[in-house]
């Protein structure tokens, strides 16, 4: 085991985890943030997504070794408040269903807004594609992106 001191949400934690243990674990068991969501364990679902310096990668593959010095954002340090332009369009469009998957949905949106503040429906559904919601929100998940590129111009 090693002691690792990770920058998540503009604080800093320690975690004594063994290397190979996969972040999203380190966030939820080891720091009790609970916002980023299991879903496959195996990089295919998105519903793990945070980011790494400003990158959305799937946590429930991504190493705690791997980390490093980089900053990670988990949706708990997206907004204090709730009040990010993705949030607020994710709540006006009225996206969720169950609401599981929407972490993950919700910061892979951002990822791409972050990178690409104008994209097109083809861009967002290009990106979106590897995030699956068992509720078929697809169509209200490109609405309420497309909606947060129009309020962040």
């Amino acid at each position: 085991m090693a002691t690792y001191k990770l920058q998540i949400n503009g604080r800093t934690y320690e975690a004594d985890v063994e290397a190979d243990t996969p972040l999203l674990w380190v966030l939820r068991d080891n720091l009790g943030l609970v916002g980023t969501k299991y879903g496959c364990g195996i990089a295919q679902c998105g519903a793990c997504t945070v980011h790494v310096n400003g990158d959305a990668v799937r946590s429930c593959v991504y190493p705690v070794s791997a980390v490093g010095t980089s900053k990670v954002t988990t949706i708990e340090g997206l907004s204090e408040m709730g009040d990010h332009p993705v949030q607020l369009a994710w709540d006006e469009v009225d996206v969720a269903q169950c609401g599981y998957c929407q972490a993950g949905q919700i910061m892979a949106a951002t990822a791409l807004l972050n990178k690409n503040p104008n994209p097109t429906a083809e861009e967002i559904d290009n990106t979106m594609n590897g995030n699956i919601c068992r509720c078929g929100t697809y169509h209200r998940i490109r609405e309420a992106v497309a909606l947060a590129a129009k309020k962040t111009k």
